[in-house]
């Protein structure tokens, strides 16, 4: 499969994920939801890949990658969670691609994806600015997850540098990493659910659409598409959370958001990777 194809894979599932997860704020606390997220992942992940192997055999500065990746993954899945209990998705999608797009200026090297990255940045800054109204705590969250998100897309490219097999190992160490990060903070209202089946089924259905799905489609696409360009199509998750919370939380947008959503989609459309690549077996391009 062409890397492009495991990203739209991973936005969709990205939101879709969340979406469900606010079903379930009703019935279960958030740092519940965000920790049966995180849990699932990670007992997929052990069941399928043996992560703790890699922890193990881990040494010096790869252990400290693996380790921060896990800190950052469960930073980020709580206040994600803690943002969109309190903000409409569409708005947590917009400020965390905020971040990111830093990423792709760093890259840029062409007027075209000059011109690229400005629409880009134009949509989601119509996308963040219609929805400035709130609780100010919802948006504290929001940035908060963006930094934690730009954090992801730096250290989940440097685990994905030997290829998607290795790269999805090391994401299930980190994962079992976040587990243990999380644990203290949400293990008690996620314990009410485990003699509930239905919730606790509920939960593990959103930690695998969450946290497995997209996190692996994320790995196999790092590992084959530069930084820069991976950053850049980061700009289609803004367009992904609000049709999400359209279908699924009803959550419907104004015109502005509209076009925000349009500028957005210009600017990937407009935007040119013109790094070589190597092929998939020798790591991703720079």
């Amino acid at each position: 499969m062409p890397p492009h194809a495991y990203f739209v894979t991973s936005a969709v599932f990205h939101y879709l994920g969340p979406s469900f997860a606010v079903l379930l704020f009703a019935r279960v606390g958030v740092l519940g939801v965000a920790w049966l997220r995180i849990a699932a992942a990670a007992a997929v992940f052990a069941i399928w890949r043996r992560p703790w192997l890699v922890l193990i055999r881990a040494r010096g500065q790869q252990r400290l990658l693996l380790l921060a990746l896990g800190a950052v993954l469960g930073l980020m899945n709580v206040v994600f969670y803690l943002a969109i209990d309190r903000l409409p998705l569409s708005t947590v999608g917009a400020i965390e691609f905020l971040g990111p797009v830093l990423l792709a200026a760093v890259g840029v090297r062409t007027w075209r994806n000059l011109a690229a990255l400005l629409f880009a940045m134009g949509g989601v800054a119509l996308l963040t600015e219609v929805r400035l109204v709130g609780e100010p705590l919802g948006f504290v969250f929001a940035f908060v997850n963006c930094a934690g998100f730009v954090l992801y897309v730096v250290l989940g490219h440097r685990i994905a540098g030997d290829g998607g097999a290795e790269g999805i190992d090391r994401l299930g160490a980190s994962m079992l990493v976040a587990l243990v990060v999380v644990s203290p903070v949400g293990f008690v209202e996620a314990a009410r659910t485990f003699t509930q089946p239905l919730l606790l089924a509920a939960g593990i259905g959103v930690g695998i659409c969450s946290s497995v799905v997209p996190y692996v489609c994320d790995q196999l696409a790092m590992a084959r598409l530069p930084r820069s360009t991976f950053a850049l199509l980061l700009a289609l998750l803004p367009a992904t959370a609000t049709v999400i919370g359209i279908v699924v939380l009803r959550q419907v947008p104004t015109l502005t958001e509209v076009a925000g959503i349009l500028l957005v989609i210009v600017g990937v459309a407009v935007h040119s990777d013109r790094t070589p690549q190597r092929p998939a077996a020798g790591g991703r391009g720079r």
